[in-house]
């Protein structure tokens, strides 16, 4: 389990830890900083599958209609469980995460000097049923990138630029891509903190 330290984790008025159903470093960063105490359980869900039944939807459905299945996915008790994803359009197209390292060359020489959104949605559930959910959104210019930097940068990230929309983190070697970001930073990690942090007022699981 990951928590909180004792000093903020006193704000918390559930009888137990938050459930966040996702495995991502930057939602992890998020709620650590924000003295929510949880729990990582990653939910198994279909992405490919979800995102197939939503063909022609737009980018904000799409990201909140991953963000409720992971939620659910998870949801059976009275607590509450935190789903999130994140998608990135630009001029039309819309993505996800890259599914090999050559679909996260071909997205990345795509955005290469263009200026795309971050679509960063969560759902939070409790008890089989969604009680909230929002899209947040972030607009990134990446710069002009040659191809020899692209093979460097996924040859350093590795892996890693399979697990977020777009292939970065931006609070790793992702910064070196930009050239100018627009937005809240924690929607650009995927997770609208202050959005969160007051519905979990709302709920009466954090004191107001």
């Amino acid at each position: 389990m990951d928590v909180t330290g004792e000093s903020t984790s006193t704000f918390w008025r559930e009888s137990a830890p938050l459930i966040l159903a996702s495995k991502s470093a930057g939602r992890r960063q998020a709620l650590l900083h924000s003295g929510v105490p949880f729990e990582i359980i990653p939910a198994n869900v279909d992405e490919r599958a979800i995102e197939s039944r939503l063909d022609g939807a737009d980018a904000d459905a799409i990201a909140l209609a991953l963000a409720r299945a992971k939620a659910l996915a998870i949801s059976a008790d009275g607590r509450l469980v935190l789903g999130a994803d994140q998608v990135a359009s630009c001029e039309g197209r819309i993505f996800g995460k890259p599914a090999d390292m050559r679909e996260a060359e071909a997205l990345l020489r795509f955005l290469s000097g263009r200026r795309h959104r971050l679509h960063s949605a969560i759902a939070l559930a409790r008890a089989g049923s969604v009680v909230f959910a929002t899209v947040g959104v972030a607009d990134l210019t990446m710069r002009a990138l040659s191809g020899d930097f692209i093979a460097s940068y996924l040859a350093a990230v590795g892996d890693a630029a399979l697990t977020s929309a777009g292939a970065y983190q931006i609070e790793g070697l992702g910064a070196l891509l930009f050239s100018k970001v627009e937005g809240d930073y924690w929607t650009i990690m995927g997770l609208p903190l202050l959005e969160l942090l007051e519905a979990l007022r709302r709920e009466g699981a954090l004191l107001s």
